[in-house]
Order: C-alpha cells, then sequence, then structure tokens
C-alpha cells in the first residue's frame, strides 16, 4: 500500500470519526406522521389489504338494497335512499377493527417492541396508525358514496352535506378505533382481537337505525337503539346527506366519540406503557 493511499485512507477515517451535530429529535406531531407513512406504505407492498376497503362496502350495499329493498320498502330506489347513509356508516366502522389487528399483529411478529425502543413521543405509533387508517376509512367511503350514485341515489343535502357527513363519520370512526386498539394490546392473537371486536359490533350496527325505522321495533330494542352510539352516528350522518339535519344530532354523534376516546384514550396509553 502506498503512501498516498494511506494518507486518503487516513483522510477519510478523520472525517467519519469528525464530531457532527446530533439529529433533532422528531416532535409528536412528525413522529405519528412517520408511523402513518409506515402504515400506508404496508399497503403499497400489500395491496390485498384494500379488499375489505373496497369489496366490504360494494357488496354491503349490493346485497341488503336487492335483498331487503322490495320488501321493507316497496321498491329498492326508495330504500336506497334511506339505506346508503346507514350501510356508509356500517362499511366504515366495521373496518375500525383493523386498527387493533394491526397492532396486535405487530406484537405477534417482535415489530412492536422494537417500535417502543425508539426515542420517539410515545404515543405517536398508535396514533400514527390511527391517522393512516383513516385514510382507509376515507376510501371506503368514496366507494360506498360513488356506489350509491350509480345505482341512484341522490343526496338531498348536496356535495356540502355529503363531504360534512363522511367528516364526521372520519371523527367518529378516529374515536372508536381506540377501542379496538385497546383490545390489540391486551388480547393474545390476532384472530382473537377481529373475533372480539366483532362480537361488539354486530349487535350495535345490527339493533339500530341502519336498516330499518326503530319504531317498528319492541320498546326495549327501542330504548338500546335511542343510546346506541352507532344510531347517534347514522342519525348524523342520514341528517347530513339527506338535508334535513339538526346540530344537535351532529353533537351527539361527536359527544359520543370524544366519550370513547375519553375512556379508551388513556387506558390504552397506560397499558401500552406497560406492555412488556
Amino acid at each position: 500500500m502506498n503512501r498516498s493511499t494511506t494518507t486518503e485512507m487516513d483522510v477519510r477515517l478523520k472525517e467519519a470519526l469528525a464530531f457532527s451535530p446530533r439529529t433533532v429529535r422528531t416532535g409528536p406531531v412528525g413522529a405519528s406522521f412517520v408511523f402513518c407513512r409506515r402504515a400506508l406504505l404496508k399497503i403499497k407492498h400489500v395491496p390485498e389489504q384494500m379488499f375489505d376497503v373496497t369489496i366490504f362496502p360494494i357488496m354491503f350495499t349490493l346485497m341488503f338494497t336487492y335483498l331487503f329493498g322490495g320488501a321493507l320498502a316497496g321498491s329498492t330506489g326508495d330504500y336506497l335512499q334511506f339505506l346508503l347513509p346507514g350501510i356508509l356508516v356500517q362499511s366504515v366502522t366495521f373496518l375500525t377493527v383493523y386498527t387493533g389487528f394491526g397492532l396486535n399483529t405487530d406484537i405477534d411478529k417482535g415489530v412492536f417492541d422494537r417500535i417502543r425502543s425508539l426515542p420517539v413521543w410515545r404515543p405517536s405509533a398508535v396514533v400514527g396508525a390511527l391517522l393512516a387508517d383513516t385514510v382507509r376509512y376515507s376510501i371506503a367511503s368514496l366507494v360506498t358514496i360513488v356506489l350509491g350514485l350509480v345505482l341512484g341515489y341522490r343526496p338531498a343535502g348536496g356535495v356540502v352535506g355529503v363531504v360534512l357527513a363522511v367528516l364526521v363519520l372520519l371523527v367518529f370512526s378516529f374515536c372508536l378505533s381506540w377501542i379496538w386498539t385497546l383490545l390489540g394490546l391486551i388480547l393474545r392473537t390476532p384472530s382473537s382481537v377481529m373475533g372480539v371486536s366483532m362480537m361488539i359490533l354486530f349487535p350495535l350496527t345490527f339493533i339500530s337505525n341502519i336498516f330499518v325505522d326503530p319504531g317498528t321495533m319492541p320498546p326495549i330494542l327501542q330504548a338500546f337503539v335511542a343510546v346506541n352510539p352507532i344510531s347517534l352516528l347514522v342519525r348524523a350522518v342520514r341528517g347530513l346527506m339527506d338535508g334535513t339535519s339538526a346540530l344537535t344530532d351532529t353533537f351527539r354523534a361527536l359527544a359520543a366519540g370524544g366519550v370513547c376516546v375519553a375512556i379508551f384514550g388513556p387506558v390504552t396509553m397506560y397499558v401500552y406503557g406497560r406492555k412488556q
């Protein structure tokens, strides 16, 4: 090895060992968006994850419209006007369970431990995953509304009413996802998270005002529907899309979502911090 080569290596070694300013630690917002991007990249690399976002809304809308429309409303067209806002809510709320499912999968594969060891704002991994799921909810909402328009649904509330309805739905779904996130932390397997989540969601969505007028139900079911948070959300979304919205309906739906976050948010972060 000649002298010039040795000198060049010495220079490179000194440059590598030279002092450089420490990297500035990413703040809570930046860290949350980094984890949001991570979750979205998983969809890019495994596009099959989008099947539930696109296929479920189409399947629910077509199935309930053409199976029950004639029997319940006399015509599929009339029933679609009543059903579509409710199906929109059902499709998106069903997707919220994948937040807990994805978190539990990370725990099962050991990714969770690596994330917790990073020098970032601790809740950012959970918040980022929830933000990424909001993108999925938006896609599902768009698919449902476009299909409804193709089938003949006409929102009397116009574009503004539809946009406001989707925004209320996205906020509520973000809040609801905290429940499944907690289940993702405390249950042992992804399949158990999915099973327990659906066991909770099915009665909430089917014993509601999504498919029929609650006035036709027995009094005990009417009482349940009246306080069911899904029913509150459907009433707000349906009112905004139909142009008959009352501010109190929207407030109640958002308040129900706020209660979910107030109760399950702190508990989730407590369990997250103590998770071994």
